[in-house]
C-alpha cells in the first residue's frame, strides 16, 4: 500500500457508522520487549479491512467506559502517524463527539511513541 493510498483509505471512513471488534479493551495489558503497555481505553479493528501494516485497520474507541468486546460507532478522526506505516480511526458512539485534545489526551498512551497529527 502506498502512502498516497493509505492515506485516502483512512479518510474514506470519516463520518461513517461502522461496527468494529475489540481485541484490546480498557485494562488490556500489551506486554512489550522493554515496558507494558495498559489499555486506558477500547481498542479494536474494523474486520476484514486491512492498512497500512498489512493487518486489519485499528479503531480507538472513545466514550465507552466498560471492557467492552465488540461495538459500533461513527469515526470522527484519524491520528496520523508520520513515523509508521499505518494509521488509527477514532470512533465514538453516534451522538459523542470530542476535540482534537481530548482525542490527544486519551490516545497518548500508545501515540506518545510516534510523531502523530489528527484529523478531526
Amino acid at each position: 500500500m502506498t502512502f498516497e493510498e493509505r492515506k485516502a483509505q483512512v479518510r474514506s471512513y470519516i463520518g461513517k457508522t461502522i461496527d468494529i471488534k475489540i481485541d484490546r479493551p480498557i485494562g488490556y495489558i500489551h506486554h512489550k520487549e522493554k515496558y507494558d503497555l495498559v489499555y486506558p481505553i477500547n481498542y479494536g479493528y474494523i474486520p476484514e479491512v486491512f492498512g497500512g501494516d498489512g493487518e486489519e485497520l485499528d479503531v480507538y474507541v472513545l466514550g465507552i467506559d466498560e471492557a467492552i468486546e465488540e461495538c459500533r460507532v461513527k469515526i470522527i478522526a484519524i491520528v496520523h502517524r508520520e513515523n509508521d506505516i499505518e494509521d488509527k480511526l477514532v470512533g465514538a458512539p453516534e451522538g459523542l463527539s470530542f476535540t482534537e485534545e481530548e482525542i490527544k489526551k486519551q490516545t497518548e498512551f500508545q501515540e506518545k511513541y510516534y510523531i502523530t497529527h489528527i484529523e478531526i
